[in-house]
């Protein structure tokens, strides 16, 4: 599965990308490890991703050649050399003869040759001191003193500097995180390598720190560069914080992004106790150049360990956020139950289900039709990331949407969670009789054997939907809370659960209890008819 912000455009984008790949294969070589000091070779999504990240507007547009991207995020599985990737491009970047800006057009409108940085001053952050030397900066050591040119630096442990006609012309820097040791530096080029280790409060502000310098030169278009792994769910790293935001410019959310972020990682679906899925999901996540090189099956066996720490080995050779043991609804199968373009039909029978809560957080309706099973998602309200503390959905906007579908449709019955909306739930049914009903999702049976049942219908296909993307997310966003309750096999029963604090599920909540609803109103015994008398029928005489 990928994940790529902004998609790629049907008109390609002016690019400096393909000189830039072409510079870094004739001048530059692998650092640390098997193949180090052997000629830079790419592989096609590195390609892929440094043609992206040095698009440049075309001519015409008000920023005629400036950057597109401030930002560009690579999130790959480990064992991928992102950390060699992120250094091949701090070389370019650092290189007096590389093609790494906006030259002007030629005639025909293609980019002329491109031209080095001038003063390079690149910082290239680490999470510990330790760990400098390690990452993007000590394979930059390598490869300035191994690659075409090793005249051209000066290389130590705390900078390589860029000797041109003799003399000292810029440098790159190794920094750990200390958030104010290179306030005020003009940058040209930044990385930030294994964002998912940056967590603490003082690794954040540094990156801050980072971002907020990059305005300070702005007649050499500077930009940043993170390369990472998935990292582990809540821990409000900068790579998870990354992550978030190629969510939200995925959904249109964004509406002038300036991040590039490519993230490929292995399907929702696969079952990791299984050897055979395990292969598929770590040759999904590789993609096809490293998986070619990598020795998947040995990567796999690493499940078989006593004591193994699989949630860790699921992140790092899938490359997953949301470890797939932690899911409470399996996308995969819920994604080829879409019936694309399919709605219900007015004055069919229908059921509801509604949950969430009214203050800082998001409320949902979901649609099912009795007699086919479709789903739709027909009310959402979430609270924008910007809203005040004080937010709350707009009871009034509830109330008009239900209206409007008891209305166009016939309601047999409407399960409503209330404990956030008491006094609502009770009005509308005092306006609408016995159709809304109060159902208590914090009764843990009652809870399990209706997850039970939706599980089943999208495991046997009676549920479908009209691939409604936010409700797609919410059954994403859904974990699972294991309970002090046992099934029969002497297995723990669980409930839903928030995967992320920020990750909401309220919509797939509203599809249980509409699920429910519908069970119980097939499952009904046929409502008593008043008797009628039987009428005589009389010949003509």
């Amino acid at each position: 599965m990928l994940l790529i912000v902004p998609p790629p455009d049907d008109e390609p984008w002016p690019t400096l990308g393909d000189q830039v790949c072409e510079f870094i294969e004739e001048r530059a070589v692998f650092g640390p490890g098997s193949l180090k000091g052997q000629p830079a070779r790419l592989n096609s999504d590195q390609r892929f991703w440094i043609y992206r990240a040095y698009e440049v507007f075309p001519r015409g547009h008000p920023r005629e050649g400036r950057r597109r991207f401030q930002r560009g995020g690579i999130s790959v599985r480990k064992g991928s050399a992102k950390t060699e990737m992120m250094a091949w491009v701090a070389y370019a970047e650092l290189h007096p003869e590389s093609p790494v800006r906006f030259n002007g057009f030629e005639r025909d409108g293609t980019l002329r040759q491109g031209r080095p940085v001038s003063d390079p001053y690149i910082p290239l952050l680490a999470n510990t001191q330790e760990q400098v030397a390690e990452l993007a900066y000590g394979a930059l050591m390598v490869i300035c003193k191994e690659g075409a040119d090793p005249e051209l630096f000066d290389i130590g442990l705390d900078r390589i500097v860029r000797i041109d006609a003799g003399r000292p012309d810029g440098k790159a820097v190794p920094i750990a995180g200390a958030p104010n040791a290179r306030d005020g530096a003009r940058t040209t080029f930044q990385g930030i390598d294994e964002p998912h280790r940056l967590y603490l409060p003082n690794h954040k502000a540094a990156v801050e720190t980072m971002i907020a310098n990059l305005p300070k030169r702005p007649l050499e278009d500077p930009w940043m560069m993170s390369a990472t792994t998935a990292g582990q769910p809540g821990q409000d790293s900068v790579a998870e914080d990354e992550y978030f935001e190629a969510e939200k410019i995925a959904r249109g959310e964004v509406e002038r992004p300036s991040f590039f972020f490519f993230h490929r990682q292995a399907s929702d679906g696969y079952d990791l106790d299984k050897f055979e899925d395990r292969v598929e999901a770590i040759t999904e996540a590789s993609g096809p150049d490293v998986a070619e090189w990598s020795d998947i099956e040995g990567i796999a066996s690493q499940w078989d360990r006593p004591k193994a720490d699989k949630t860790y080995l699921e992140r790092v050779w899938t490359n997953r956020w949301t470890q797939s043991a932690a899911q409470a609804f399996d996308v995969r199968k819920w994604k080829p139950l879409e019936l694309t373009g399919e709605q219900i039909p007015r004055r069919a029978r229908v059921v509801l289900g509604f949950d969430g809560a009214r203050m800082r957080d998001s409320t949902a309706l979901v649609m099912v039709d009795v007699d086919t099973g479709f789903a739709e998602l027909v009310g959402l309200w979430e609270r924008p990331d910007d809203a005040d503390e004080d937010w709350e959905v707009d009871e009034a906007e509830v109330t008009a949407k239900l209206a409007e579908i008891m209305t166009r449709y016939r309601v047999m019955r409407m399960y409503a969670d209330p404990p956030h909306w008491n006094n609502t739930v009770g009005e509308w049914s005092a306006r609408w009789g016995d159709i809304v009903q109060e159902w208590w999702t914090n009764r843990q049976r009652a809870m399990v054997a209706a997850i039970g049942s939706l599980i089943e219908a999208i495991d046997t296909g009676r549920v479908s939907h009209n691939g409604d993307p936010n409700l797609t997310r919410h059954l994403g966003n859904a974990g699972k809370r294991e309970i002090n309750l046992l099934d029969e096999h002497g297995k723990r029963l669980w409930i839903l659960q928030k995967l992320h604090p920020t990750r909401k599920f309220d919509a797939a909540m509203a599809l249980i209890l509409a699920w429910q609803a519908r069970m119980d109103v097939l499952t009904a015994p046929p409502a008593k008819r008043r008797g009628r008398r039987a009428a005589r029928i009389t010949g003509r005489r």
